[in-house]
């Protein structure tokens, strides 16, 4: 059977990769659902589709949930673009639930800073600041079948608002993982995300007032805008792993791969290296790059080079509550990943497991 889940994931997403046009690049909306709050895979370019596990699995990829055993629950705290004073929080929890299974749940939301109201007769600003709301909620369910094949799917709920203007979607993530190898040193990893419902905002702040084409008529009409529709930057994953297992005891380094098909936007391609020693200490960096991206000359508005440049590194501390247990820990996490423009993404994150 488990076979047969594999396979049947990997032609879905097969044919989820084929159904891609080029022709709408640009075009998607609910980016934050492409964002990563969480230090430990920021610090890879989330390049670790293939053995993600816990509360970052539900971001990368579900089947990872079920692959963390016992209870994990995580902080998460981004600096996005250092100088735009946009931030990320997060906070998630995964726990064990029955044979093989696996619950998660986990909330993300953004923070733009200050933004001054302003309209066509005060330019310069009212003196209230705008409302910004950018959340989203996932709940994920994860299995494992004899600890080679982990399956895991994510319900997540997307919310953009203003004091007076929302908007709403839901969207669905699902995910593979398989392990193999004498001691496990092999993983892959398959993971489809942001598929879902369109959006389109609505409110009151798309209410305009129009003059009325009664000419005896001494007041206006009000009508309502309606916005355009978007659709989730859908992503699907693709990614591989290694474990090299040092001859000096309790070392590992793991090269990580992954390539990234994106709807709305170029491909990407990434690996990177992963050092852990005792698993106490960890260290990370990784490449990204953007497929077919060409870069216009300098100092012009067509350039077309990615956000970010291409390096990512970061680093973990886990500290064991009890010796020789290392699935009891607690964590503290860093990730920076350098920016064409602006500081770079600066992650930090702490994270407790028993």
């Amino acid at each position: 059977m488990k076979h047969i889940y594999f396979f049947a994931l990997c032609s879905l997403w097969s044919l989820s990769v084929l159904a891609g046009n080029p022709d709408r690049q640009g075009e998607a909306g609910a980016a934050q659902l492409l964002m990563n709050p969480w230090a430990p895979s920021a610090g890879l370019h989330s390049l670790g589709t293939s053995y993600v596990t816990g509360v970052e699995a539900m971001r990368l990829n579900p089947a990872g949930v079920s692959r963390f055993a016992g209870t994990q629950v995580m902080l998460g705290y981004a600096n996005y673009l250092q100088g735009t004073d946009i931030s990320m929080q997060a906070i998630g929890v995964t726990s064990q639930v029955g044979n093989g299974g696996a619950l998660g749940f986990s909330v993300m939301s953004l923070d733009f800073g200050d933004i001054a109201v302003t309209t066509t007769d005060q330019p310069e600003g009212t003196g209230a600041l705008l409302n910004l709301s950018f959340i989203n909620v996932g709940l994920t369910y994860s299995h494992q079948f004899e600890n080679k094949v982990s399956v895991g799917i994510t319900l997540r709920g997307v919310s953009e608002a203003t004091s007076d203007v929302s908007s709403f979607g839901f969207a669905i993530d699902a995910g593979v993982q398989y392990v193999t190898g004498e001691k496990e040193e092999f993983k892959f990893g398959l993971s489809l995300r942001n598929v879902g419902s369109r959006m389109a905002y609505g409110g009151q702040a798309l209410a305009t007032e129009a003059p009325n084409p009664d000419p005896s008529a001494d007041y206006k009409l009000t009508l309502e805008q309606r916005s355009a529709g978007f659709e989730m930057p859908s992503v699907l994953n693709i990614g591989a792993s290694y474990d090299f297992l040092s001859s000096i005891e309790d070392q590992r380094v793991t090269l990580v791969g992954n390539f990234t098909a994106n709807s709305f936007s170029r491909d990407q391609l990434g690996a990177g290296l992963e050092y852990a020693f005792r698993e106490q200490f960890i260290a990370r960096v990784g490449y990204r790059t953007d497929l077919d991206a060409s870069t216009a000359s300098e100092g012009t508005a067509a350039d077309e080079s990615p956000l970010y440049d291409g390096i990512s590194a970061g680093a973990s501390l886990r500290v064991p509550f009890r010796k020789g247990d290392p699935t009891r820990r607690f964590s503290v996490d860093y990730a920076y990943r350098s920016t064409r423009v602006y500081n770079g993404t600066h992650n930090v994150g702490l994270s407790l497991s028993f």
